[in-house]
């Protein structure tokens, strides 16, 4: 263990990074800032997600799709190589995004290197991006690294990006957090993008949201309603 210079004292020295780390700022989402991005989530390569199981990946990415429908998110759509074994995004997107800028890209693998996705990208105005990529390791990531490298805030849904084993998928967000990109919940993006429940959009439009979407939730509100319209408090219960 390192020492402090000129002293017998074993405390250990704190290097650079781990001050950065302590000293880093909350940053928050900005509903009038953000941009989503839905990014090869194409149904040939929906079976490269074996992290989750198939119900639940398929939950988290229209879940994340419908972020752009809630929050009225400028939304952009990017696939890679569809009319070969990736296909198409699923049927459900494109609907929910009818009028939203597909860009279809025959070779990039990094969705950046394709000038129509930067160009749709940049002409959002946008500075903070929302991305889920069918891959964790690749779509979603090799994106968010370009993105960060191009001064844009980057948040990354984790729960809609998958990976062919935890590790590679564990791997990868350590390599995006490193970079400064930002690694959460489904759960935690749309909260911060509301923020207060007394907000528009806010609780008339997220409960909905959840209960179709984050079912835990959902019951939870579905209970908390029926127990104001014709629930009886048990004996004990309140207490």
């Amino acid at each position: 263990m390192a020492t402090q210079s000129g002293s017998s004292s074993s405390y250990p020295r704190f290097r650079p990074s781990t001050i950065f780390l302590l000293g880093k700022k909350f940053i928050r989402l900005n509903k009038d800032d953000a941009a989503l991005l839905i990014v090869d989530h194409q149904i040939g390569l929906f079976q490269m997600a074996r992290d989750q199981q198939p119900e639940e990946f398929r939950n988290a990415v229209l879940a994340h799709a419908a972020i752009g429908k809630v929050f009225n998110l400028p939304t952009i759509l990017t696939t890679s190589a569809e009319t070969g074994p990736n296909g198409q995004l699923p049927k459900e997107i494109t609907d929910m995004h009818p009028d939203a800028p597909l860009i279809k890209r025959n070779g990039e693998v990094d969705a950046w290197d394709n000038s129509d996705f930067r160009d749709a990208v940049r002409a959002t105005g946008k500075k903070q991006l929302i991305i889920g990529g069918i891959t964790t390791d690749v779509c979603t990531a090799f994106l968010a690294l370009s993105l960060i490298e191009e001064g844009y805030t980057v948040f990354a849904n984790a729960e809609a990006s998958g990976a062919v084993s935890q590790r590679i998928a564990d791997d990868a967000n350590d390599r995006m957090r490193a970079a400064g990109v930002h690694v959460l919940s489904n759960f935690a993006i749309t909260l911060d993008l509301m923020r207060d429940w007394r907000n528009t959009p806010g609780s008339a439009e997220l409960l909905p949201y959840f209960d179709q979407y984050l079912t835990v939730y959902g019951f939870l509100a579905r209970g908390h309603a029926a127990a104001v319209d014709r629930g009886t408090i048990l004996p004990g219960e309140s207490e």
